[in-house]
């Protein structure tokens, strides 16, 4: 019996690798380059020798990625202005069934963003465990690490992520409705609106790359941020048309300039309330999104 070229059954693989090196990179390009390599590595290795090819792909995926992640750490650092992660379009199942609430939290940009305290093997350890549900046994294996260390390597990555607990979303009519009233009232100049819809202690985030105009630091607080989203509404929504989307498991409002993709902003709630919203407006960081928009 002829087995199956290593593309062939690399293929099968290849949606739950993407999904695992994204959730460990926070970068959607960076994630393909890794499970490319993957597939080099795989495609070269004795195969007879492999007995479990979904296991081996995910040792190797994520190894890559640790690598890719000790790198990066030094380059967010002297990142211009705010580093946040890629958005992804996961209403066409890139990242997975999404079908609960927890399934939608591993893939949130709130998520993303705290796992960027983590070391790299505390990343690793985290997304095995919470998203994948791997046995801290099969976590030992893939790390080439001891049971006892990834137990306390989880416990530590549990501890720094520190999840709000009870942030309950709503239905995604009301959450749509909402963000559509946010955009109207921020494009109107309509102050009393938007306090309406910010909770005090909300903040915004703009990620530019250094590419295009974004905000460089977090702006804190309900009236300052009242004051940049009326300040800047012309500057930053004016030609655009926008949209609403699932991204990384929520509705987001997504940007077009024509044909390209130029923002896409997503949105942290609690209580019915704002308390975060991420602006992504780095061309290259949103790329893969439109792509993914460009084929739906």
């Amino acid at each position: 019996m002829t087995s199956s070229p290593p593309a062939d059954e690399f293929e099968s693989h290849r949606p739950r690798l993407f999904g695992l090196a994204y959730r460990l990179l926070g970068s959607a390009h960076e994630a393909e380059d890794a499970v490319q390599d993957a597939y080099l590595r795989f495609s070269g290795a004795d195969r007879a020798a492999i007995e479990q090819p979904g296991a081996w792909l995910a040792k190797a995926v994520t190894n890559l990625c640790l690598t890719r992640l000790t790198s990066a750490r030094a380059r967010r650092e002297e990142y211009p202005g705010t580093w946040l992660p890629e958005p992804v379009l996961t209403s066409d199942g890139t990242l997975g069934p999404l079908e609960s609430a927890e399934r939608r939290e591993q893939v949130s940009m709130a998520l993303l963003v705290l796992l960027e305290r983590l070391t790299p093997t505390e990343r690793a350890v985290y997304v095995l465990r919470e998203a994948f549900g791997y046995a801290h046994r099969d976590i030992a294996g893939v790390l080439d690490l001891s049971e006892a260390n990834c137990r306390q390597l989880y416990r530590r990555a549990v501890a720094r992520v520190a999840v709000p607990e009870g942030r309950f979303e709503p239905a995604p009519q009301r959450r749509e409705e909402l963000l559509l009233s946010f955009l109207t009232a921020a494009r109107e100049g309509d102050l009393a609106g938007l306090e309406k819809m910010l909770a005090a202690d909300v903040t915004y985030w703009g990620d530019g790359g250094g590419k295009v105009s974004a905000v460089r630091r977090p702006v804190e607080g309900r009236e300052k941020v009242v004051r940049f989203l009326v300040g800047g509404a012309e500057r930053f929504t004016g030609g655009l048309d926008f949209a609403v989307a699932e991204v990384n498991g929520t509705s987001a409002l997504v940007a077009w300039a024509g044909d390209v993709l130029a923002g896409v902003a997503s949105f942290e709630l609690r209580d019915g309330l704002i308390t975060h919203v991420r602006t992504m407006m780095n061309p290259d960081k949103l790329a893969y999104m439109q792509r993914q928009l460009t084929r739906s």
